[in-house]
């Protein structure tokens, strides 16, 4: 496992020992924990945009293959 050396302010690191304590985890674990949520957080978010991007790109057609199904349930049945 990689380490990293933090500077964090005095408050953020006094509400962090708190949290920390509260939940019965070291201030390390804390924030490791931290880190991960917002680790998938970010990585939701960027999944998002891309679908958004994605969907962009084939509105268009999904919109004409509409039109076409719509044309296709109101015609009488033959």
């Amino acid at each position: 496992m990689g380490a990293i050396s933090l500077k964090l302010p005095e408050d953020v690191l006094e509400i962090s020992r708190r949290c920390a304590d509260t939940l019965h985890l070291s201030r390390a674990a804390y924030i490791r924990r931290a880190i991960e949520r917002m680790n998938r957080q970010t990585e939701a978010i960027l999944r998002a945009k891309r679908l958004a991007e994605a969907s962009k790109k084939v509105r268009k057609e999904s919109m004409r293959v509409n039109r076409e199904f719509a044309v296709i349930e109101q015609a009488p049945d033959a």
